[in-house]
C-alpha cells in the first residue's frame, strides 16, 4: 500500500515538473534507463548532474567578477551547462544557457550577468526539486528492498 502510494506521488511530482516546463522529453529517455539491475540510475544521474551545474554555476560566477570578462571561458562553461541541460532534459535551464550564449556572443557583460542570475534562479528551483524525486526514489527503494527480506524472510521460515 505504501509502495504504491509513494509511487504515484513520484509520478505526479516528476509530472509537475514537466507542466512547470523544467524537464522535457529526454528526461523520459533517462527513466527508462532505470530498472531492477540498475535502480539507482536517476539518483546518480542527478546527482552528478547537479554536482556538474554547481561547479559551473560556481565557475561562471568567477568569471562574470573579473574586471575584464574572458568571453571565451564563459563560453566554454555554458557549453558545458547547455549540454549537460539539454542531456538530462532540464528545459528551463537549457533555455536559460542559450540565453546567457547570446549575451555573451553580444560581449554584453549587463546581458550575461542577467541571464547569469536567471541561469542560478533555475538551477536552484530544479536542484529542490530534484533533491525531493531523489528521496522519493530513496524511499520507494527502501520499501522495495524491506519487501525483498520479508519475502525471503517468509520462504526460509518455510522451508
Amino acid at each position: 500500500m505504501a509502495l504504491l502510494a509513494l509511487k504515484a506521488q513520484l509520478t505526479a511530482f516528476v509530472q509537475s515538473m514537466f507542466d512547470e516546463g523544467l524537464l522535457d522529453g529526454q528526461f523520459i529517455q533517462i527513466q527508462a534507463l532505470q530498472d531492477e539491475t540498475n535502480p539507482n540510475f536517476i539518483a546518480e544521474v542527478i546527482t552528478s548532474f547537479c554536482n556538474d551545474a554547481e561547479r559551473i554555476i560556481t565557475e561562471l560566477n568567477k568569471y562574470m567578477t573579473q574586471q575584464n570578462v574572458d568571453f571565451s571561458k564563459l563560453e566554454s562553461c555554458v557549453h558545458q551547462l547547455k549540454g549537460s541541460s539539454s542531456s538530462i532534459g532540464a528545459h528551463r535551464l537549457k533555455l536559460a544557457c542559450a540565453d546567457l550564449q547570446q549575451a555573451f556572443d553580444e560581449k554584453n557583460k549587463g546581458g550575461c550577468l542577467k541571464a547569469l542570475n536567471i541561469i542560478t534562479r533555475e538551477y536552484c528551483i530544479l536542484g529542490g526539486k530534484f533533491e525531493t524525486l531523489i528521496q522519493l526514489e530513496k524511499s520507494i527503494l527502501a520499501i522495495k528492498s524491506n519487501q525483498q527480506q520479508q519475502g525471503s524472510y517468509h520462504i526460509a521460515k518455510s522451508t
